[in-house]
């Protein structure tokens, strides 16, 4: 049977369960917390209470989540790993990969396809051997094997370094085979763009979910990116600033009226703590929680005439056919 890698090992791709294919343990700023350490205080303390967060979503019946935490975003697997220890009955499946609207890191900036100019020949993108290093032999000598690949491209579109980066991703895919989550700004279109770069790549839409879809409400959209064979990421529910959560649960309503449940997936894009969100504005999101989807969000589906068959489609099929390669 076909696996996938999560923290504590492989697991048969028929074991996820019901899974949330976007949602953080911890997002941070590294080199602030190593300077103010005081903003993150004690860290048993982050770690229980984000074992006691994923206790309990691992109660309400989600057996695996996909945590695209990536360089940008404060990735540390030592830490994952012990929050994974503390849940056996929780799978997390973490990624590689680069998380940037605009430039590379700087660690980049003259490595790789910088240096081509000044030495007239073509060079490697040395995050390519990076992302694959992480998927084939572990993650920092932890033994933590991605199964996920990330990158990102948001309202200012494709910028030299979000297409270094998107096409690093690609060509990983290509050695590798691991799906991608890409996240992207529906509002402009941006999975347009995603499809354009991945196709010259030679990546198939079926290796990729075109994250934060649900941002949109334009049906017609995102159908045409379904009926292509892109993954929509229906996946930041209780993220209601700038939208309803009737507005997010409605275009699911909409897509799966149309025939596209075999072709979304669920989440929230929380977490267990996030440094980039000073914690009053948090105060405006109520339901911006990993139970949100059980609680409210499926409740409202039903009640609108998504059926139970299309419920497991999204939460449980799907996510299993992603890893699969379907």
């Amino acid at each position: 049977m076909p696996t996938v890698e999560t923290v504590r090992g492989p697991v048969d791709t028929a074991e996820l369960g019901r899974t949330y294919m976007h949602e953080h343990v911890f997002v941070l700023t590294p080199d602030v917390q190593q300077n103010y350490p005081d903003e993150w205080g004690d860290e048993d303390e982050r770690i229980a209470d984000a074992v006691a967060k994923l206790t309990t979503l691992a109660s309400s019946g989600v057996r695996t989540i996909v945590d695209p935490t990536v360089v940008g975003l404060g990735r540390y697997i030592p830490r994952i790993q012990r929050v994974a220890e503390a849940v056996p009955d929780l799978h997390i499946v973490v990624a590689t990969g680069c998380y940037t609207y605009g430039d590379v890191p700087f660690f980049f900036h003259h490595r790789g396809p910088a240096l081509e100019a000044a030495l007239g020949v073509e060079v490697p993108d040395p995050m390519v051997d990076l992302f694959v290093g992480d998927i084939m032999e572990g993650i920092a000598g932890t033994g933590v094997r991605a199964g996920m690949l990330k990158c990102a491209i948001d309202e200012p579109g494709l910028t030299p370094g979000v297409e270094r980066i998107m096409r690093a991703v690609a060509k990983t895919h290509l050695v590798t085979g691991t799906p991608i989550t890409v996240h992207t700004h529906p509002e402009t279109h941006q999975g347009l763009v995603v499809q354009r770069v991945m196709a010259e790549e030679g990546v198939a839409p079926s290796a990729i979910v075109l994250g934060h879809s649900g941002d949109s409400t334009d049906a017609d959209h995102l159908s045409a990116l379904a009926e292509a064979g892109f993954w929509l990421g229906m996946d930041r529910f209780g993220i209601n600033l700038a939208t309803t959560f009737e507005a997010r649960a409605d275009v699911v309503v909409e897509m799966c009226r149309r025939g596209y449940a075999e072709r979304m997936v669920l989440a929230h894009d929380a977490a267990c703590y996030i440094d980039w969100i000073d914690p009053n504005v948090l105060a405006f999101l109520p339901q911006w929680h990993y139970l949100h989807i059980a609680q409210e969000v499926l409740p409202y589906l039903i009640d609108h005439g998504v059926t139970e068959e299309q419920i497991t489609t999204m939460l449980v099929d799907n996510p299993r056919r992603i890893f699969e390669g379907a």
